[in-house]
């Protein structure tokens, strides 16, 4: 019985501990990037490619191949020993083996062979730029929960003082002090406060759930993220000019490699194409002997026939294109264009880049002066309400305008809250172009 009570203990310490599982960033980026279905078929190309790459190599060896035919014949049949002809139900059986290999072909094996490995470079460029993707995905949700948390307790705060403060405005009245429409006008502040606490939760739902889908986990209830307490801190890399940055993503960016690579199988392809103006030389080997059985005829034994029948072949074949119907010339055109395109393409990631990198410059700038115009206001807000909170102490102040300054002073802290964690994530932004990881 003791023992059925523990394990009934152990499986609810379990599922307990599994509900209450505090998701922190590293850990979401790591999940994410395990469990994204895009992801897992980008690994799924890059095996591919592996396979491919296989083949390539494979072109390099001679094929082998082994053939068993076995005939029955009746009628008139050649004596293979007396060399005449009988009357007589005969079988034969012929075996042999013959193998080929591609001595030249203009270097076409080589260049696949390149091309191949320049495919899964490729790929794998392509999934790297997919987690670095994917890392900014939820690095955005989840300071979106971080921002949502910090307002709803922002709020939770100013509607306890707004408690208390109704209590104490209660017993005012009650002594006269104060007139009971300030009562009034401290409910309807509350009341308001009251439905902006059930929007910020309701926003904080969401924003944990966008963060849940982004991470494709199966049970909402109880997911949440860890508590983490996010400073403002100085960031050295607001002092980089963009240029600096620009030059500095251009050699690590995924992007700009794939890119790069695409150049490089392009050319690669145009090489493959020339190649078919070239003759190629293939040298060839086969082996065959027979074996012919008949009850009529007086034959030499299996293993005679067989060591006197054997013979060998040997050959080279040289094939020369001479016209076809201008396939090879219009796949040289078509490959110079690919090769220009790839580079175009190129050009533009570049420009593309650096339009991201400005972008991304002043937005960290922006930010930055908007969260320190923002902490100016609230410091000046908040000088405002005491001063505001000692006429109205005295009664030199009536409550609606008293209230009035007070919410200014709430939507300032909020917009504080909001402009930290925009400014945050876009520096978070600009370092991922800088190639600092996401922490």
């Amino acid at each position: 019985m003791k023992t059925k009570i523990s394990i009934f203990f152990l499986f609810c310490t379990v599922a307990l501990s599994a509900q209450q599982k505090k998701w922190t960033l590293k850990e979401c980026i790591a999940y994410a990037i395990e469990h994204n279905i895009s992801i897992q078929q980008s690994e799924l190309d890059i095996e591919v490619a592996e396979i491919n790459k296989n083949d390539a190599i494979g072109t390099f060896l001679p094929n082998l191949n082994a053939n068993v035919r076995h005939s029955w014949n009746t009628g008139l049949n050649t004596n293979p020993v007396t060399n005449t002809n009988v009357t007589a139900t005969t079988q034969n059986t012929n075996f042999g083996i013959s193998s080929s290999v591609v001595l030249y072909d203009g270097l076409k094996n080589i260049n696949r062979l390149h091309r191949s490995n320049l495919l899964l470079l490729a790929n794998q460029y392509q999934l790297e730029d997919m987690k670095d993707n994917i890392s900014l995905r939820i690095a955005n949700a989840y300071l979106q929960i971080l921002f949502n948390r910090e307002s709803l307790k922002s709020l939770q705060v100013q509607n306890s003082l707004n408690e208390k403060e109704y209590e104490r405005t209660k017993e005012l009245v009650k002594e006269g002090v104060k007139p009971k429409g300030d009562i009034l006008e401290i409910e309807a502040t509350m009341a308001k406060q009251e439905q902006d606490m059930v929007a910020m939760e309701n926003n904080l739902t969401l924003s944990k759930l966008s963060l849940f889908n982004l991470l494709a986990l199966d049970n909402f209830e109880g997911f949440d993220i860890a508590i983490s307490d996010v400073t403002m801190e100085e960031n050295s890399i607001i002092f980089e000019s963009p240029t600096s940055v620009f030059n500095k993503a251009v050699n690590f960016r995924n992007d700009i490699k794939l890119s790069e690579v695409q150049i490089q199988l392009a050319k690669n392809d145009l090489k493959i194409a020339k190649a078919s103006y070239l003759p190629t030389l293939t040298g060839s080997f086969g082996f065959s002997t027979n074996y012919f059985q008949s009850k009529l005829l007086n034959l030499p034994s299996f293993r005679d026939q067989v060591d006197n029948n054997k013979g060998h072949a040997f050959g080279l074949g040289l094939s020369i294109p001479i016209f076809n119907r201008f396939q090879i010339r219009n796949s040289v055109k078509r490959n110079k264009i690919n090769v220009k395109s790839a580079q175009l393409n190129l050009e533009q990631s570049k420009i593309n880049l650096r339009d991201k990198v400005q972008q991304a410059y002043n937005d960290v700038q922006g930010a930055l002066k908007t969260y320190q115009a923002n902490e100016k206001t609230l410091i000046a807000r908040k000088e405002a309400f005491k001063y505001s909170e000692e006429k109205f102490n005295v009664g030199l102040l009536n409550a609606f305008n008293y209230n009035q300054i007070k919410t200014t002073l709430e939507n300032a802290e909020i917009s504080l809250i909001r402009a930290k964690y925009d400014y945050l994530f876009k520096i978070k932004v600009l370092e991922y172009y800088f190639g600092v990881p996401l922490q």
